[in-house]
């Protein structure tokens, strides 16, 4: 009877590395809101430029939304052992995280053009940091995911342990409901 209450307590401990990681996604997330926070702190002392943001950022929204949707069947397809199927999806959730970024520098660069800059008023300046943190976050999962698509393709492989795709993939819906948020946020406040 005791074998049997050790092994469930042992089991509903959490894993180091998904601990650290969730710490990180706290973190993360504590630095959004400071700086979302003081957008709406600086933007209600006036001098306040309002922009429209371009349509490719509804793009692209719907290229990380997929590409969260891709990684998630591609968990599933690994842990069935599915292996075809998971190096599809990894390979089409890498594509949507490179074309949302990708589709983000091209908003970027459509905002310089119609005169929103990093350097200039308060509101500009936040939109380009903010959004600009995502993207460094966003291609700090485009780096995992390199690593997890290469691991995919090796030919070696000898231990089927999920526990490095479920972190990456936590992480990767992280910065897809992170996007959304900033993606709604500066929608209201435009």
């Amino acid at each position: 009877m005791e074998r049997i209450v050790e092994t469930t307590a042992q089991r509903k401990k959490i894993h180091p590395q998904k601990f650290a990681m969730w710490v990180a996604i706290c973190s993360i997330i504590m630095m959004f809101a400071g700086l979302t926070s003081a957008y709406i702190v600086r933007q209600s002392q006036g001098n306040w430029v309002y922009y429209t943001l371009p349509t490719i950022f509804w793009v692209s929204t719907g290229l990380i939304v997929l590409s969260s949707i891709t990684m998630h069947m591609g968990v599933k397809a690994f842990k069935s052992r599915a292996m075809p199927r998971f190096k599809m999806l990894i390979s089409i959730t890498l594509l949507l995280g490179v074309a949302f970024g990708i589709s983000q520098y091209i908003g970027f660069q459509q905002l310089y053009a119609g005169g929103i800059k990093i350097d200039g008023n308060p509101s500009e300046s936040f939109l380009f940091i903010i959004a600009g943190l995502h993207l460094l976050h966003i291609a700090g999962g485009i780096i995992a995911l390199l690593i997890v698509f290469f691991r995919a393709f090796r030919t070696n492989v000898k231990v089927y342990n999920a526990t490095g795709l479920e972190i990456m993939a936590t992480y990767w819906h992280f910065v897809d409901v992170l996007w959304i948020y900033l993606f709604v946020f500066f929608l209201a406040n435009q």
